[in-house]
């Protein structure tokens, strides 16, 4: 029955799952896969970062939702997101040996593992759902005609606050991408270590992108990209990923940015200026002061010739810290929207339960998840809420 075999798949779903106590990366059968691929084929080590924690939290989450896709019958989703990860995967170097090495590794492993629950049953679905991953995998990358990824130089590097950045970078090539995707990204401060950024202008036909990047704590790459990033640096970037975007013909939007959430949605703001009659669009911009509302100032001017975007400031504390006057002061002219104190997701709500309106939320994932509980609890459809994987 192989992968009709609800039963053997529940089990090998059930090995990828996260174990208790224990965040997700405990999972021995995971630890146990990377070893052994590592040393059935040592040329894999190269491709990933010293530190694999995040990356067998990510593996393990993947596989647990594929098999649990599978059990459920549903081979379409499962099936369009190996062959993404197939395609995205070439910006690493990944070659065909890779995905026959990794296939040998964790059938090996998942039988160790299964010890004497593995029975003919579950060697079949074992055989037939990973020559699944990984065919879909290696076939789609190999049927991509397009870039594995594209190279630019960093020509611009301005410290907007404490620990924000705005990067902007010539490519090579001019990459396409729609307005509210991102993008992986590799710098050379940090080998082999990639982070998901927001471009936030649409895809410029001369090459040109920016990023607003805000340091996380403990963040290699964050800290990296805002204290060491310098113009003539070369970065490296992946094919763009992500849903995010606006129907013109679906009413009007509600627009929420924590920090740099706001890049995906600036991008789509700005694609939108290009039209002479656009849905209303109400963006409430958020930070914890006033002098982290960093771009406020070309919200602003957007807002000023098109009257169909109304901007709301938001902070949380209301006064700055002595380090404010270190940086630029992003206070606009007058004329924007009244600046408000508080948190984003009681605020926004305060306004009404958006119920109506197309939203598209942008932040960390606390916030994120805030935010749309509290509208959700107001009145509106989750389904007219988007917002981005909050585990990217």
């Amino acid at each position: 029955m192989s992968l009709e075999d609800r039963d053997a798949l529940r089990l090998l779903r059930d090995a990828f799952a996260p174990q208790d106590p224990g965040p997700p990366e405990t999972n021995e059968l995971v630890h146990r896969f990377y070893t052994h691929w590592f040393a059935l084929d040592v040329s894999v080590r190269d491709l990933f970062p010293p530190e694999m924690d995040a990356q067998r939290a990510a593996f393990a989450h993947a596989l647990h939702w594929v098999y649990g896709e599978l059990v459920e019958q549903r081979a379409a989703e499962p099936v369009a997101f190996l062959a993404q990860l197939g395609r995205d995967h070439r910006k690493f170097g990944v070659l065909p040996s890779h995905y026959d090495s990794l296939r040998r590794a964790l059938y090996a492993t998942l039988r160790t593992h299964l010890g004497e629950a593995w029975t003919d049953a579950v060697e079949e679905a074992a055989n037939q759902s990973l020559n699944l991953i990984t065919g879909v995998m290696s076939g789609a990358a190999d049927a991509d005609e397009g870039p594995a990824w594209w190279d630019g130089t960093v020509i611009e590097h301005m410290r907007v606050s404490r620990d924000l950045a705005v990067v902007r970078l010539q490519l090579d090539r001019p990459m396409d991408y729609y307005p509210g995707q991102y993008v992986n990204a590799h710098v050379p401060q940090c080998p082999r270590r990639w982070r998901y950024l927001s471009p936030t202008i649409p895809a410029d036909p001369g090459g040109g992108i920016e990023f607003h990047v805000r340091q996380v704590p403990g963040g290699l790459v964050s800290t990296a990209v805002v204290n060491e990033t310098r113009p003539g640096d070369r970065w490296r970037l992946s094919s763009p990923h992500g849903g995010l975007r606006v129907d013109r013909d679906g009413g009007d939007v509600l627009m929420v940015a924590g920090s740099t959430g706001l890049a995906p949605l600036r991008a789509l703001i700005m694609d939108l200026s290009r039209y002479a009659v656009n849905p209303r669009v109400h963006l409430f911009f958020g930070a914890r002061y006033r002098c982290e509302l960093y771009d406020l100032p070309t919200l602003w001017q957007v807002a000023q010739h098109n009257p169909w975007l109304s901007v709301t400031p938001v902070s949380e504390y209301g006064r700055d810290p002595s380090w404010a006057a270190d940086y630029p002061d992003p206070t606009p002219p007058r004329g924007l929207h009244v600046h408000q104190r508080g948190r984003l997701p009681d605020l926004v709500t305060k306004y009404g339960g958006w119920g109506d309106r197309q939203i598209l939320i942008c932040g960390g994932p606390d916030m994120v998840r805030a935010t749309k509980a509290a509208l959700i609890a107001k009145g509106a459809p989750p389904e007219r809420i988007q917002h981005d994987p909050l585990s990217r």
